[in-house]
């Protein structure tokens, strides 16, 4: 019992430093863009703003993909870690700061040089996205990189996700609650529902503050395990980083199945808070999607270890798979009704934590079947590839938004009342058809590739705990 009460408060403390992290990841992955073409270029000339938004979503999506390159060897560097403070914390805390700092700033026109001069805006939103892409890029890698230094036993860690989960869940949805409010109230002009960049600027600081602020609390309450299995004789050179995702075949398989999923869900939250700007034409009504999406989603996480104790992670896979398709058959017929399309994007959120965390729960256990297969353990270097897909599916669909959003007229002070039926079509088939056949694919995939059930793990464990001294020479 004493044991049980010892976990409560590192829980709880890495559940705020992952609802800071999720504040954070939504602001970056969803709300940015919608700054990007609500706000950050309103010059007058339509032509020049269009183009100038093209130029940004191509140098976001440039550096996301060179990306790719470098988190393995983040993920590298932060397993190499050694400090008095364990591995990964002083990566969470120094992460959070600067990327909160440069984020605030990609939140601005840098003094007005969109207008003045716009090619040292694009160089300077260049170089401070890539900075704060790296130190972001840092901390989730080594934020979810500690699951598997806190236990080795499959059901532990998924209780741990699950209260970590239930922080970013909360910290997710809670930005969709805020953000109109919160941009709306500090903006000295409405703009159509989509507020002005004093607005917007105002809205980053405080995120950056709240996912500062978790840092610091998980940074205070966790503390990794020691244990044997968690020790290599040698470090995985920088050269072999890629062969350790190359040859930890599950990993990879996960990996690839998890980002044809994550293109298409991005897609559909991403264009949300477009949804109820141009299509109902009521951007208020958004946060209640907000509430809607925090509380269900709070109980489907908290859910998920009783969900596993009677299926398999495979079978919950499939069916949220399912219920995801058939809430956005419901949204997508949902034209201007309000609370048909608040059903549809509720049911459609639903399931999502859910595949989060098998996904998450699979990864997590490839350390130790690459562990067996390679012959040593590289915990931040596999987990690393979790955040790397997230990041990399949220830049591609964040390319798609920026140019959908120009090629069907939502951009600067468009209005609902402005979108022509042949525009809102070709939306619709972006935001709707295009996620559904993503999702069908991603499923393909994991039921025909991803073979590492928990069963499989236990065993793993069992025979590393008898023979990891010899394996690891």
């Amino acid at each position: 019992m004493s044991n049980s009460r010892g976990k409560v408060w590192p829980r709880i403390a890495y559940a705020c430093g992952t609802f800071g992290h999720d504040v954070f990841y939504a602001m970056l992955a969803t709300y940015f863009m919608i700054f990007v073409t609500s706000n950050l270029f309103n010059s007058g000339n339509a032509s020049h703003d269009q183009y100038m938004i093209g130029i940004v979503t191509t140098i976001i999506l440039v550096l996301r993909i060179a990306e790719l390159f470098v988190d393995p060897f983040i993920g590298n560097i932060i397993d190499k870690t050694k400090t008095r403070w364990g591995r990964f914390k002083p990566w969470v805390l120094v992460g959070a700061f600067v990327a909160a700092i440069t984020l605030a700033l990609l939140f601005t026109d840098f003094g007005g040089l969109t207008v003045s001069n716009p090619t040292l805006y694009l160089i300077l939103f260049a170089i401070v996205y890539f900075v704060m892409d790296i130190f972001y890029s840092a901390k989730d890698v080594a934020i979810w990189s500690m699951i598997p230094a806190l236990s080795f036993d499959s059901h532990e860690r998924e209780i741990t996700a699950t209260v970590a989960r239930i922080g970013s869940v909360f910290g997710a949805n809670l930005v969709t609650v805020i953000v109109m409010p919160v941009v709306l109230y500090f903006s000295v002009n409405q703009n159509g529902g989509a507020g002005d960049p004093t607005g917007w600027f105002a809205f980053a600081c405080i995120g950056g503050g709240i996912a500062t602020l978790g840092a610091i609390i998980l940074g205070i309450g966790t503390k990794e395990q020691d244990s044997a299995l968690r020790e290599n004789k040698t470090d995985t050179s920088a050269k072999d980083v890629f062969k350790v995702l190359t040859k930890n075949d599950q990993l990879l398989w996960t990996a690839i199945a998890y980002l044809v999923y994550g293109i298409g869900i991005n897609i559909v939250n991403n264009f949300n808070l477009y949804y109820f700007i141009y299509v109902i034409g009521d951007a208020t009504k958004f946060s209640g999607l907000g509430v809607i999406n925090t509380v269900i989603g709070l109980l489907a996480v908290a859910a998920f270890p009783v969900l596993t104790t009677k299926f398999s992670r495979r079978k919950l896979f499939f069916a949220s798979i399912a219920i995801m398709v058939a809430a956005l058959v419901i949204y997508a017929l949902s034209g201007t009704n309000v609370y048909m399309a608040l059903f549809g994007a509720g049911l459609f959120a639903l399931p999502q934590p859910l595949i989060f965390l098998v996904v998450l729960m699979t990864i997590t256990d490839s350390v130790e079947y690459g562990q067996l297969k390679l012959g040593h353990r590289d915990e931040a270097v596999c987990l690393c590839v979790r955040p790397l897909v997230d990041k990399f599916a949220g830049a591609v669909s964040s390319g798609i938004i920026g140019l959908v959003a120009i090629w069907v007229g939502m951009t600067g002070g468009a209005s609902s009342a402005g979108i022509t039926p042949e525009n809102l079509f070709h939306f619709q088939l972006v935001m709707f058809a295009a996620p559904i056949v993503l999702m069908v694919i991603a499923t393909f995939l994991y039921r025909a590739k991803v073979t590492l059930t928990e069963a499989e793990h236990a065993r793993i464990v069992a025979k590393l705990e008898e023979t990891w001294d010899k394996i690891n020479k």
